[in-house]
């Protein structure tokens, strides 16, 4: 049950990332980092579907993380970038080609690799106050660097660095939300009395920010990339940190975890970097194929009820 919600999340989340990237991705370049970017975001009805695929993706993901472990559930979240390929080769018909083949059977085989030869175990440890200092001051610290970085260089290395910050975000909000619904799995009431659950409303919302903004930064490959990639590892580091969990490193384990984690990491970076994931660019600097995802959309429209479109604000 663990895997199979973890994996509905993920593809929930590819979802999302198109919707949401096809929100924000023509608003004015002033708006990084202002609310403004969010205002011009919710004006769009491709966007709202977006988040209510975001908040379903959160519930499943919820679940999945009261039953299982943190180090387990996040890397599945990865398989996000092969339900990306799957959605914009089926249902947009963008080319799917070696690269992309390639990268989805290397990301799987990878994630797959991992998760056999870590065993991830433990996981019941409750964390002290102390603990969630120390695991939580350096992310933010962490978050607090990627966001000045995100203010100078190029397009990809904004968004790259607002990815990463959105990434320690989102793996942070992860661990409140085991917490969390901990709590309400006893007495959903009791949740209110305890700073988690704000710390969680807190943090998610800074996650989501910080994803519009890296969607607006730049190109979709250096956010998606960043996104995907850093949000595990975080949460592999913070599950250790803070429930005690376990992988099995003795022996040879050690070694074959760091190579499916290499494979998984080859094969997402290689997915993100394919002109059907990433865009492709003219010297005009304009995101071509993303404007024929946008021209495709329609498609997507044309199977949703009019009740429901008509909910939807224009644009």
């Amino acid at each position: 049950m663990v895997y199979i919600l973890a994996v509905a999340a993920a593809l929930a989340n590819a979802l999302t990332s198109v919707l949401q990237r096809m929100g924000v991705e023509d608003a004015p370049s002033s708006d990084t980092l202002r609310l403004s970017l969010m205002a011009h975001a919710l004006k769009r009805g491709v966007w709202l579907l977006g988040f209510a695929l975001m908040i379903a993706s959160f519930l499943m993901q919820a679940v999945a993380l009261h039953l299982g472990r943190l180090s387990e559930v996040q890397p599945i979240l990865t398989t996000e970038l092969l339900f990306l390929v799957l959605i914009l080769g089926v249902w947009f018909r963008f080319h799917v080609g070696w690269r992309e083949w390639s990268g989805a059977l290397a990301a799987a085989g990878g994630l797959a690799g991992f998760l056999v030869f870590a065993s991830p175990s433990g996981g019941g440890q409750t964390p002290s106050t102390i603990s969630w200092l120390e695991v939580g001051l350096p992310c933010a610290g962490v978050v607090v660097l990627a966001v000045v970085l995100a203010l100078r260089g190029p397009r990809w290395w904004r968004a790259a660095m607002f990815g990463s910050a959105a990434a320690v975000s989102f793996a942070f909000t992860a661990a409140l939300t085991k917490v969390v619904t901990d709590y309400i799995s006893k007495d959903w009431v009791s949740m209110f009395g305890h700073w988690q659950t704000y710390g969680l409303a807190v943090t998610g919302l800074l996650a989501v920010f910080l994803t519009q903004n890296a969607y607006h930064a730049g190109p979709i490959a250096a956010s998606q990339s960043t996104l995907v990639l850093i949000d595990p590892l975080a949460s592999i580091l913070i599950g250790i940190g803070l429930f005690g969990d376990n992988l099995r490193t003795g022996g040879a384990w050690g070694p074959l975890e760091a190579i499916s984690l290499l494979v998984l990491f080859s094969g997402a970076v290689t997915l993100c970097q394919s002109p059907m994931v990433s865009g492709v660019k003219g010297e005009d600097g304009e995101d071509h194929e993303l404007l024929s995802l946008r021209s495709r959309s329609k498609r997507l429209a044309d199977h949703i009820s009019p009740e429901v479109m008509g909910q939807l604000p224009n644009g």
